[in-house]
Order: structure tokens, then C-alpha cells, then sequence
């Protein structure tokens, strides 16, 4: 690499890092955040799912205005609108202005993350430099949702629930100064309309998915108001697919979304980020309700997750690289399914936590060489022009996996507790989600490389007949 181009990877990566640690920074602080603002307990969740909503439902059009009106500007613009709306947050008073800085915060991480995507890609040609670079830039966001976690319980209880907001301010102020000197960017000579009946059913029908999840995990999945946003945001997406077949300048083009590579590589990776942020999930719940762990002790726990996801990240440029980005899917998820599914069997004693820490570490080590190979997958073959537009695709892939998983991991514990509570019935139910889990993520792995292996023969067959 030369020297502008370890600096632009090092901004870019630590700005998916930050954006990474927001995901999961409050989470083992809602509880004092909650009582120091007076959020009902039944209206704490809205604090995690006011930024999930805004981050997954415009995501993809955000990444299409990244190709329209540059990606550099809408980067710089949403890092500071990150680092204000944190401020906003660090300094709240009331629930009304803590969600309006977490709407905030997940509209600049709409559009920061898919540019960065796109000014990653396109800075480092298809090959090692761009392998190598998303295989950190996959490292890191796994480990920030790990660092999150800790970093969030080390304020909380070290300082205060408002320093997980005001640590990204200077983080935000030193991206901002330094990106417009050090990244280059490329504007369309001409600029296409945008495709705004496609923007709002996309939106919307992200929006309704996401809430529909949400409302899920807090009322069942056979609530009136579950069902109704589920079937409304099933209804709009598929509008969006039927607007996008006839649009003159479609938000996503037909052709991107008949790519193999494409569908099977986001399928890849909303199964990679569905199963892996949902068994931490998982974990917590045994953490804290089998064996008695502290927030901040859990935190500590999900640390060893952290290395393994890192060391999956070096890794994983090498493995795509090496072995190409189908083998990489299929390993990965066959290595994150055995390390899970060893997770069966935890007990109730605590010495099971050497098996948790072992299995979390092989886990996210093969996580993240699936996840390498989805974004290698889901933005390869496409020319520069079209890169904001693969890689909103991936963003919001992964936002939506983010909101997924959960929900149906809890939906699987509710369903095989039931009414019964305690540290056996708690065990009884993770255990199974943890089956249901490493199932998920295996089938989805070998799926995934079987019909990746077909676009690769189709497409040998194809260059053959040429």
C-alpha cells in the first residue's frame, strides 16, 4: 500500500469501527440510562431500536446517493452529524431528546457506513490490497460490537452512561478534519434522477421490517401490530422489486440483483451477522441468568470474541486470497457451526465458562472469514460506478441480520420455556436456540457455496462459448 492509502484505510476503518461500538455501547447500560431519564420499562428497548430503525431502513438509499452526489461529501457529512448527534446524546435530559439523538445517529450511520464501503472499495482495485483491506474492515466492525459491550460497562460504571455518547465526538471532529485532504473521490459526470418512488418503498418497507422485529421480541410474533408491520413491509419491498423493473434509473438495477454473486454472498452474510449477534445474545442471558455474571463481567467475557474476531479478520483477506471467497463462506460457517453448536452443552456450573470463552473464540474466528467472503462476494464484478450501490446492498444486509437475529433467538427460548423461570428453565431454552442457531448458520454457508459454485460454472461456461 503507499503511504495515502494506509491513511485512507486507517480513517475509513476507524470510522466503521466507531459506528461499529455505537451498535452495542448502551446495551449493558440501558438499565441506568433508563432510570436516570425516566424510561418506563417497557420503552427502554426503544432506545436500541430508534437507531436500528433508521440505520436499516435508509441505508440503501443512502447508498445510491453516495454515487450521486459523492461519496467523499456524504462520508465527511454523516461523521459530523455523528459526532453532534452524540454530543445531543452525552448531554440529554429527557427521553424525547436521548431517542431524537439516537434517530440521529443511526441516519449518519446510514450514510456513513455505505460510503466508507464505497471509498474503501474503490481506493484498493479487485485483488490482495482489497481483500486484505475489507478483511480489517470486517475485523474491526466485529470487534467493535465486542469493544462496544466492554467499553460501554467500563464508562457506565467507571464515569457515566453519558461518556458512551461523548467518546465519539472527538473520534467524529478528527475524521472530519482529516478526510477531505487525505481521500479522493469520484462524481458521475452526469447525475442520474433518483429513483424516488424506489426510495420510499425501500425505505418504508425496511422500516416496517425492522419495526415489525422489534415488536416482535417485546409482544410476540403474533401480535396484531407484528403481523401488520411485517405484512406492510413485506408488501412495499416487493413493490420496490416490481418498481425496480420498470424504472428508467433504478435504485438498484435489475441486473445487480439477478447476480448469483450478489444474492448468494448478502444471503451469506445476513446469516453470518443474524446468528453471531444473536448467540451474544444468547450467551448473555446464560452469563447473567445461569452463572450470576455482573453487566460489566459479561462485557469482559465477550472480550475473547473480540480477539477471535480479529485474528478471523487478518485471516480472512488471506483465506479469499488463497482459497477463494466460496471456500472462505463455506469454512467460516462450518467452523462458527461446530464451535456453536459445542455450546449445547453448557451447565450450570461455573467452569463452563472456559468452553464459552473456547467456542466463542473459534466461533468468531470463523464468523469472520464468512463474513470477509460475503463482502468480497457481494461487491466483486461491479464496476466503480456501481460500488455505492453494492455495497448500500451489504450495509443494509448486515443492519437488517443485526435486527433479525435476536427477535427469532428469543422467540426459540420463549417457545421452549414458556411460563417457567429460573436458571435451569434460562439453560433449557438458550440451549436450544444455540442448536437452532449453529443449524442456521450451516445450512446457510453450504447453500450459499453450492449456488456461488453454479454462478462460477455458468460463468466459465459462458467465457468458454465467447
Amino acid at each position: 500500500m503507499t503511504g495515502r492509502q494506509k491513511l485512507v484505510l486507517t480513517l475509513l476503518l476507524g470510522s466503521q469501527f466507531m459506528i461499529a461500538v455505537d451498535f452495542s455501547i448502551l446495551n449493558v447500560a440501558l438499565p441506568v440510562v433508563g432510570e436516570g431519564l425516566g424510561f418506563s420499562l417497557a420503552h427502554l428497548q426503544w432506545i436500541a431500536t430508534s437507531f436500528a430503525l433508521a440505520a436499516a431502513g435508509f441505508t440503501l438509499l443512502f447508498g445510491r446517493v453516495a454515487d450521486l452526489v459523492g461519496r467523499k461529501s456524504l462520508f465527511v457529512g454523516g461523521m459530523a452529524v455523528l459526532g453532534l448527534s452524540s454530543a445531543l446524546g452525552g448531554l440529554a435530559t429527557s427521553p424525547e431528546v436521548l431517542l431524537t439523538a439516537r434517530v440521529l445517529q443511526g441516519l449518519a450511520t446510514a450514510a456513513v457506513t455505505p460510503a466508507g464501503l464505497a471509498l474503501l472499495t474503490t481506493a484498493f482495485r479487485e485483488g490482495p490490497l482489497r481483500e486484505r483491506a475489507l478483511g480489517l474492515n470486517g475485523a474491526l466492525m466485529s470487534a467493535g460490537f465486542t469493544a462496544g459491550a466492554i467499553l460501554g460497562g467500563l464508562l457506565t460504571d467507571l464515569l457515566s452512561w453519558r461518556w458512551a455518547f461523548f467518546v465519539n465526538v472527538p473520534v467524529a471532529a478528527l475524521v472530519v478534519a482529516l478526510a477531505p485532504s487525505a481521500i479522493t473521490d469520484s462524481r458521475p459526470e452526469k447525475r442520474p434522477r433518483l429513483d424516488v418512488p424506489g426510495a420510499v418503498t425501500v425505505t418504508g418497507g425496511l422500516l416496517l421490517l425492522v419495526l415489525g422485529l422489534s415488536q416482535a421480541a417485546e409482544t410476540g410474533w403474533t401480535a396484531p401490530v407484528t403481523l401488520a408491520a411485517l405484512a406492510a413491509g413485506a408488501a412495499l419491498l416487493a413493490a420496490f422489486v416490481s418498481i425496480e423493473r420498470r424504472a428508467a434509473a433504478p435504485l438498484v438495477p435489475v441486473h445487480i440483483l439477478k447476480r448469483r454473486s450478489v444474492v448468494w454472498g448478502n444471503t451469506a452474510g445476513l446469516i453470518a451477522f443474524a446468528t453471531e449477534t444473536s448467540l451474544v445474545f444468547l450467551l448473555t442471558l446464560y452469563l447473567q441468568e445461569v452463572l450470576g455474571y455482573s453487566a460489566l463481567a459479561t462485557g469482559l467475557a465477550f472480550g475473547v470474541l473480540g480477539v477471535g474476531t480479529v485474528v478471523g479478520g487478518v485471516l480472512g483477506g488471506r483465506a479469499v486470497g488463497r482459497f477463494g471467497n466460496r471456500r472462505a463462506i463455506v469454512f467460516g460457517g462450518t467452523v462458527q457451526a461446530g464451535a456453536t453448536l459445542t455450546l449445547v452443552a453448557l451447565g450450570t456450573s461455573g467452569a463452563w465458562i472456559w468452553l464459552l470463552l473456547a467456542a466463542t473464540f473459534v466461533g468468531g474466528v470463523g464468523n469472520m472469514l464468512m463474513i470477509v467472503g460475503f463482502m468480497v462476494t457481494a461487491t466483486s464484478g461491479l464496476p466503480d460506478a456501481e460500488q455505492g450501490r453494492a455495497t448500500g446492498l451489504a450495509t443494509m444486509t448486515q443492519q437488517v441480520g443485526i435486527a433479525l437475529g435476536i427477535p427469532v433467538m428469543s422467540a426459540v427460548v420463549t417457545a421452549r420455556t414458556g411460563a417457567a423461570t429460573g436458571p435451569d428453565a434460562v439453560l433449557s431454552g438458550v440451549a436450544t436456540a444455540v442448536l437452532v442457531n449453529a443449524a442456521l448458520v450451516l445450512l446457510g454457508a453450504l447453500l450459499a457455496g453450492r449456488f456461488l459454485a453454479g454462478a462460477r460454472r455458468a460463468k466459465d461456461e459462458a467465457h468458454e462459448g465467447h
